[in-house]
């Protein structure tokens, strides 16, 4: 019966030379196929029509290796598994292509680059919506940078008091156990001990926090310079 099918495609099909037309009697063929022996029985005629190779046989594989070599075979090698390669029928013509994959580190390395590409352009969308000129992001630059230097001027006076303040702390410590050469110095009182480790941590932190503030005063000069430069060359020329 399904052979009787095939004929009957076969003959309806002699004149048709579009794949429209040659589809759209396929669907016919389909159709009386399916009320003969079942969908089932149809879903393996439209199969065997629409597969790549037009003589029956199967696919071969076409994939270039690392050093540059064609190969042909009816299956890929799992270490070209992911290598872009072409689909040939019986006749070796190509029907078909499949891209290169990627593997993970490519894929995150890709992900990386789409991410860096998309900040960007956000960026570069940000400065031509918030700047007039390259003297708007200059003015600004100089803002930030003076509140910087007020900043690390403000640091600096603050560090200096507490070194003078952990000095006299610790003029006042030799007066006692265990600084002390006196045998009959007493231990030193506790207030006294507790401030001088408070203050020496306090001078500590902020002299970190003074380094992390000056690093902050060059960082922010630089991308304000970059900022400057990428400006101009947006406005150099024509943008969407």
């Amino acid at each position: 019966m399904l052979a009787a099918v095939r004929r009957a495609w076969t003959m309806g099909a002699r004149d048709i030379t579009t794949m429209h037309d040659r589809r759209y009697r396929l669907g016919m063929a389909l159709g009386f196929a399916a009320a003969l022996i079942g969908a089932p029985g149809a879903a393996r005629v439209a199969a065997a029509a629409d597969s790549p190779s037009t003589s029956g046989s199967s696919p071969v594989y076409r994939w270039v290796d690392e050093k540059g070599v064609v190969h042909y075979g009816d299956s890929v090698p799992s270490q070209y598994s992911q290598a872009e390669r072409s689909v040939l029928n019986g006749q070796g013509v190509e029907v078909g292509h499949v891209e290169g994959g990627k593997n993970a580190a490519q894929q995150a390395e890709q992900a990386r680059a789409d991410d860096i590409a998309r900040q960007r352009a956000q960026h570069d969308q940000f400065l031509l919506s918030t700047y007039v000129s390259t003297k708007d992001i200059e003015q600004l630059r100089d803002e930030r940078l003076g509140q910087l230097d007020a900043q690390i001027s403000a640091a600096t006076a603050y560090i200096e008091t507490l070194h003078a303040r952990l000095t006299a702390l610790e003029v006042r410590a030799m007066e006692f156990k265990p600084y002390s050469s006196d045998v009959s110095a007493s231990r030193m009182p506790d207030d006294l001990a507790e401030d001088l480790v408070h203050t020496a941590n306090e001078a500590r932190g902020q002299r970190v926090a003074l380094e992390a503030k000056r690093r902050e005063q060059i960082d922010t000069r630089a991308a304000f310079e970059g900022d400057i430069q990428r400006y101009r060359e947006l406005t150099a020329r024509p943008h969407g």
